[in-house]
C-alpha cells in the first residue's frame, strides 16, 4: 500500500481524531404504509431494519462481530458482500518509536513555554520530541467475501434486519416465486462467522463465492469445499507490514453440489447452505508476530464444522444474551417505530419516537459486546469495522477522548467483561511507555501521549500541536480505579495497581514548578487539540491535565491503602496532589481551560476537555462544588451545543451530570440526524467514529442513574420526552444493580441488589414522601436512615434485592393501561384493530352473552367488571411487561384475556404489599373460533367484525385464567412481556379484566 500517514490525512482539514470535516447528510423518505416486520416486533423493536440492500454504501451495511472478528453485511440480492476484519491486522510491525533526542531538549522547551514563546516551543518539540516514525500505524481490512447469485431483477418482499437481541443479520426476499433467506452471525464461542442460506423451494440456491482484498494476498482452494485468502498487512510510515493472516471459507450443502478450484467456491442447486468463515493472524502481542496463523485458522474451521448450524447458533445466542440481556430499557413506543431505521433517523427531530433512544442505547451495548471481549484488542476508533488500508485517523486509539469514551458504558450498562481488553492494553503500555518515559524524559514510570496503536506506540506523534499531551496514559490508568469502584474485586486491583503506580510515578518525576503561580504542572502539554493563542496549543498545566492527575493520585493513594502497600509512595502522591493547580473560574464565569484566563481561539471547539472534572470525573458536582458547577454550565453555554458526533455524545453526559434532562435529550436529538448518524446508526464525526455511539449509550445511562458521588441518584436527568418507562440491570459504583420503573416523570419503584453487605445511599424525588423499603426475598422491612429530604441510607446484605416504593405514587390500573381497541360497534368497525389485521370483537355479539359496557362477568368464583368504555376506544391492555395496580386480598387472581396468532404464554409477577413477589405463568389460546383446548372459555361471542362493517360468522373467545395467591395483600401485578402492540402474525396477549376473588 502507499505509505500514508496521519499527517497526510490532516491536510484534508481535520485536526486529529477530534477534527471536524464537513457533514454530508443523506436522505430517507417515510412510507405511509410502512409497518415493522414481525421479526422486528418479536425483538421488541430492538432491531435495525431496512427494505432494501446496502448497495455499495458501507455505511448502510450492518455490523456483526465477536470481539475479534468483524464483518459488514451488505445484504444485496444479486451479490452478498461480507467486508471482513480481524482485530490484529494492522499495518507495520513491532518497533520502538522512542526518540532519544527528547530528554536533552526538555529544559529549553520548558523555558520557551514559561516565556510565552509557545510556537517556538512547538517547533522545538517537532524537531526533537517526535516519535520515530512521527505517526502511528493503521488498523486495516482483511478484505471481502463475495457471493454472486445472479440477477436481482423482479425481487420483492425484501427485508434486511440486524436483531440486537440475538446478534444476527437476516436478509429475506422473494425472487421468481421462491422465498430466500440468509442469516449470519459472528460466534465468540466458536470463533467463526457463520451464514445459513435457505430457500422454500428445493434446489434453488446457486452462487459462486470468492475472496478479494486490497492487501498483498493470494487466493487458493485448499479442498473441494473451501477457499482461502492468505495475505500480509501493509507497509506504513516506513515500517514493513508484518502481520500475516489467513481467511478460510467452507460451504456445506443440503441438496445440490459444492466444488472449489482456483480460489472460487461454487454451489449449485442446493436447498440450504451453511457457510463457515475462519480468520486468524500471526499477531501474538505488540512485540511478537510469529504466531501460527494458518494452523489456528484451520483448527477453528475444522472444529466449527463438527457442529451443526443450529448448535453453532445456539451457543452464539446463549453467549451473547448472557451479556446483552443484563439490561433492558423501555421508553414506550409510537408509530414512528414502524418506519425503517434510516427513515427513523431522518425524521427523528420532527416526530415523537422515544423508542429510538432505547434502540440507540442498546445499539451501543451491542457494538461494545461485538468489538471488545476478554482476550481481544480493545475497540478502536471504529470498533473493529474498517474497509480500508488507510482509514481516517488510522482507525487506531485516540486517547484524548475517543478510547476512554468507548468504555464509558462498560460498567454502567453491565458489560464489565468487555472492559478487560483495555486493562490488558494498559499493562502493555506500562512496559512500552516506560521506554518512552526513560528515553524522552529521563523519568521513571511510564507515559503515553494522545494516541496508540496495536504496536503500543507511546511517543509524541502527528505534530506538537496535537500530540504534545502527556496525560493519555494517566487517563487510562484512572479507569482501573473506577472499574474497581464498580466491582470491588481486590485481586483485580492488586493485579493492575502496578500500572496505576507507574503512571503516577512518571508525573512525580516530571512535574515542574510554574514560575509565576508556584503550582506543580505538566510542561509541555496542551488542552487537547485547541489553541490558546494563534497557532499555539502547547502550554503548561492545562486544566484537564490537573483534573486527570488529581484522579490518578487519589486513586493510587486509596488503592495503596486497600492493598496495604507503599505508604511512602502514598504520602508522596497526596502531597503532590495538593500542589496541583485548582480549578478556577474565569472572567466570563466559565471554568478556565488553562492556568491563565485565556480565551480559546475556536469558541465552539469540539473538545471541552476542561470539563473532564464534570464528566467522566466527579470533581465538579451540583451539591459538592456549586460555584464550579455553575461555571461548568456557563462553559457549556459558551461552547454551544453543536459539534461532531462524538462531541455531541460527550455533551449528553455533561448535561446529564448537570441534571438537566431536557438539555441532555436535546443533544440526543442533535445526534440523531443524517449529519451525525449513518443509515446503519454508526456515529458520524463525520466520518465514522464509534465513540459517539458508546458515548450516547453512556449518556442515556447517566440520565437514568448516577453513582459518581457515593450515592445512587435515581432518574437524575429524566427528560419530559420519556414520561414513563422502565429500566433494569444498570450498575452503580459500590457494586449495585439497579432497576427503576417510573410514571409521569417520577419513579414508582426502585430495585437495588448490592454485591456486598453494608449501606447504600439513594437519592430520588420519590424519597421526599412516605416510603416503604423491603427485602423482596422475605418481605421484611429494611433499616433506613433519612439523610436529607430526598436522600436515604439503607443497610443491605449482599445478593438481596431491596424494593423502594412511595405510598404517594399509584401504579396505573388496568383500565388506565388500556391501549388497544378490540371492540367495535357493528355499524362502525373501522375504528378497531384488535389483531393488527383490522379484525375486532362485536359489541353487540358480546352483549348477547352478557359482556356489556361496565357490566359484571363472574367465572370460577371471581367477579370481573367488563371494560367500562364505549365501543371504538381502547378497551384492553397488551401484555408488554407493564405493572398494573391490583389491590386486595383473596385466594385467586383472575384474568379475562385472549391471544392473537396462536396460543400465547408468558411469565407474570404478583407484587405483594410487603414487597415480596410471586411469579406465575399466564397462558391463553387464540381468540379466533373455539373454544380451544388449553383454556377455560369465559365469554364466547357468536361472530366477529371485519373492516368496512363486514361480519364474519366465526366465534370469538375470551378466556379465564386463575392464579392461586398467598394469603396476604396484593399491591400490583406485572404482566408478561409478550409484545409491544398488535401486529399481523405477531403473537399478542390481550387483557380485558383483572380481579381478586375467593
Amino acid at each position: 500500500m502507499s505509505d500514508l500517514t496521519r499527517r497526510q490525512a490532516l491536510k484534508v482539514g481535520a485536526a486529529g481524531a477530534g477534527g471536524a470535516l464537513l457533514p454530508l447528510p443523506w436522505t430517507a423518505a417515510a412510507r405511509a404504509d410502512s409497518a415493522a416486520p414481525p421479526q422486528v416486533l418479536a425483538a421488541g423493536d430492538l432491531a435495525l431494519w431496512y427494505d432494501e440492500g446496502a448497495g455499495t454504501d458501507w455505511l448502510r451495511a450492518l455490523p456483526i462481530g465477536n470481539g475479534r472478528l468483524g464483518a459488514m453485511v451488505f445484504g444485496n440480492v444479486d451479490t452478498e458482500r461480507l467486508q471482513l476484519n480481524e482485530d490484529t491486522v494492522w499495518a507495520g510491525g513491532p518497533h520502538d518509536p522512542s526518540n532519544p533526542r527528547g530528554a536533552g531538549a526538555l529544559a529549553e522547551i520548558r523555558r520557551l513555554v514559561n516565556a510565552n514563546q509557545w510556537t517556538q516551543a512547538q517547533d522545538l518539540i517537532n524537531q526533537t520530541m517526535m516519535g520515530n516514525p512521527g505517526g502511528q500505524l493503521a488498523y486495516q481490512t482483511v478484505g471481502n467475501l463475495r457471493l454472486a447469485f445472479g440477477s436481482a431483477s423482479g425481487a420483492s418482499q425484501y427485508d434486511r434486519t440486524l436483531d440486537l437481541t440475538t446478534a444476527t443479520v437476516t436478509t429475506t426476499y422473494v425472487l421468481n416465486g421462491v422465498r430466500y433467506q440468509r442469516e449470519v452471525f459472528a460466534s465468540a464461542p466458536d470463533q467463526v462467522i457463520a451464514m445459513r442460506l435457505t430457500a422454500d423451494r428445493s434446489g434453488s440456491i446457486s452462487f459462486t463465492a470468492t475472496f478479494d482484498s486490497p492487501q498483498r494476498t493470494t487466493v487458493s482452494s485448499p479442498d473441494g469445499s473451501t477457499i482461502g485468502l492468505d495475505g500480509v498487512s501493509g507497509n506504513m510510515e516506513g515500517i514493513t507490514g508484518a502481520v500475516r493472516f489467513l481467511a478460510l471459507a467452507n460451504a456445506t450443502v443440503t441438496g445440490g453440489s459444492v466444488s472449489s478450484s482456483g480460489g472460487t467456491l461454487r454451489v449449485t442447486n442446493a436447498t440450504s447452505v451453511v457457510l463457515l468463515l475462519s480468520i486468524s493472524s500471526s499477531y501474538v502481542n505488540y512485540r511478537n508476530v510469529g504466531g501460527d496463523y494458518g494452523g489456528i485458522a484451520r483448527q477453528r474451521l475444522s472444529a466449527a464444522r463438527g457442529s451443526s448450524y443450529d448448535q453453532l447458533r445456539s451457543r452464539h445466542v446463549a453467549d451473547y444474551q448472557a451479556l446483552f440481556n443484563r439490561v433492558s430499557l423501555d421508553l414506550g413506543r409510537t408509530s414512528a417505530a414502524d418506519q425503517t431505521t434510516d427513515v427513523r433517523i431522518a425524521q427523528h427531530n420532527s416526530v415523537n419516537d422515544p423508542q429510538f433512544s432505547a434502540l440507540l442505547f442498546q445499539y451501543g451495548r451491542y457494538l461494545l459486546i461485538s468489538s471488545s471481549r476478554p482476550g481481544t484488542q480493545p475497540a478502536n476508533l471504529q470498533g473493529i469495522w474498517n474497509d480500508s488500508l488507510a482509514p481516517s485517523w488510522d482507525s487506531k486509539y485516540t486517547i484524548n477522548a475517543n478510547l476512554p469514551m468507548n468504555y464509558w458504558p462498560a460498567n454502567t450498562t453491565n458489560l464489565a467483561e468487555c472492559h478487560n481488553p483495555v486493562f490488558a492494553m494498559i499493562n502493555d503500555l506500562s512496559v512500552a511507555g516506560a521506554r518512552t518515559a526513560q528515553v524522552q524524559y529521563g523519568a521513571g514510570g511510564w507515559v503515553t501521549h494522545h494516541n496508540t496503536d496495536a504496536w503500543r506506540a507511546t511517543a509524541v506523534v502527528d505534530g506538537a500541536f496535537w500530540g504534545m499531551w502527556q496525560t493519555g496514559g494517566a487517563w487510562l490508568a484512572t479507569m482501573i480505579w473506577d472499574h474497581y469502584l464498580f466491582n470491588g474485586d481486590i485481586e483485580f486491583l492488586r493485579a493492575n495497581y502496578p500500572a496505576m503506580k507507574g503512571a503516577a510515578q512518571f508525573f512525580l518525576n516530571t512535574l515542574v514548578t510554574e514560575p509565576t503561580l508556584g503550582y506543580l504542572v505538566t510542561n509541555p502539554s496542551n488542552s487537547p487539540e485547541l489553541s490558546h493563542h494563534a497557532n499555539a496549543s502547547v502550554c503548561a498545566g492545562p486544566t484537564m491535565d490537573n483534573q486527570i492527575l488529581r484522579d490518578l493520585f487519589d486513586g493510587c493513594a486509596r488503592a495503596s491503602e486497600i492493598l496495604n502497600v507503599d505508604s511512602t509512595f502514598r504520602a508522596q502522591v497526596r502531597a503532590t496532589r495538593d500542589r496541583l493547580p485548582p480549578m478556577k473560574i474565569g472572567s466570563r464565569g466559565n471554568i478556565m481551560e488553562w492556568l491563565y484566563d485565556w480565551v480559546e481561539t475556536e469558541p465552539n471547539h469540539r473538545h471541552i476537555s476542561h470539563l473532564y472534572g464534570l464528566a467522566p470525573s466527579n470533581q465538579i458536582t451540583k451539591r459538592g462544588t456549586p460555584q464550579l458547577f455553575e461555571a461548568a454550565r456557563r462553559t457549556l453555554a459558551l461552547r454551544g451545543d453543536d459539534g461532531t458526533g462524538w462531541s455531541l455524545a460527550w455533551k449528553i453526559n455533561f448535561w446529564a451530570r448537570m441534571e438537566e434532562g431536557k438539555r441532555a435529550h436535546d443533544l440526543i436529538r442533535y445526534l440523531a440526524t443524517t449529519a451525525r448518524l449513518a443509515p446503519n446508526m454508526f456515529d458520524l464525526h463525520p466520518p465514522f467514529q464509534i465513540d459517539g455511539n458508546f458515548g450516547a449509550t453512556a449518556g442515556i445511562a447517566e440520565m437514568l442513574l448516577q453513582s459518581h458521588v457515593g450515592e445512587l441518584h435515581i432518574l437524575p436527568a429524566l427528560p419530559p420526552a420519556w414520561p414513563s418507562g422502565r429500566v433494569s440491570g444498570l450498575r452503580g459504583r459500590g457494586g449495585h444493580t439497579v432497576g427503576i420503573t417510573w410514571s409521569n416523570g417520577q419513579a414508582t419503584e426502585i430495585l437495588v441488589r448490592p454485591d456486598r453487605a453494608g449501606t447504600v445511599r439513594l437519592r430520588a424525588r420519590i424519597l421526599t414522601g412516605t416510603i416503604t423499603v423491603v427485602d423482596t426475598g422475605d418481605g421484611t422491612a429494611a433499616r433506613v436512615t433519612r439523610i436529607e429530604s430526598d436522600l436515604i441510607e439503607i443497610t443491605v446484605q449482599a445478593g438481596r434485592t431491596y424494593r423502594v416504593t412511595s405510598s404517594g405514587v399509584a401504579t396505573p390500573t388496568l383500565e388506565q393501561s388500556f391501549s388497544n381497541v378490540g371492540i367495535t360497534s357493528d355499524s362502525n368497525t373501522n375504528v378497531g384493530n384488535f389483531d393488527g389485521g383490522g379484525a375486532s370483537l362485536s359489541a353487540q355479539a358480546l352483549a348477547q352473552v352478557g359482556a356489556s359496557q361496565g357490566g359484571t362477568v363472574s367465572r370460577n368464583g371471581v367477579t370481573f367488571r367488563w371494560p367500562n368504555v364505549g365501543s371504538g376506544v381502547a378497551d384492553n391492555a397488551i401484555a408488554s411487561g407493564q405493572s398494573i395496580g391490583v389491590t386486595g386480598t383473596g385466594s385467586t387472581l383472575g384474568f379475562l384475556l385472549t391471544g392473537t396468532y396462536g396460543t400465547v404464554s408468558g411469565t407474570g409477577t404478583v407484587v405483594y404489599a410487603d414487597g415480596t413477589r410471586q411469579t406465575f405463568t399466564l397462558s391463553t389460546p387464540d381468540w379466533y373460533g373455539g373454544p380451544h383446548s388449553g383454556g377455560t372459555a369465559a365469554i364466547v361471542s357468536a361472530y366477529q367484525n371485519r373492516p368496512n362493517n363486514q361480519r364474519q360468522n366465526t366465534a370469538a373467545c375470551i378466556y379465564y385464567v386463575g392464579v392461586a395467591l398467598q394469603t396476604k395483600a396484593v399491591a400490583s401485578v406485572v404482566l408478561p412481556n409478550i409484545s409491544a402492540r398488535p401486529a399481523a402474525n405477531v403473537p399478542t396477549m390481550h387483557i380485558f379484566a383483572i380481579a381478586i376473588g375467593g
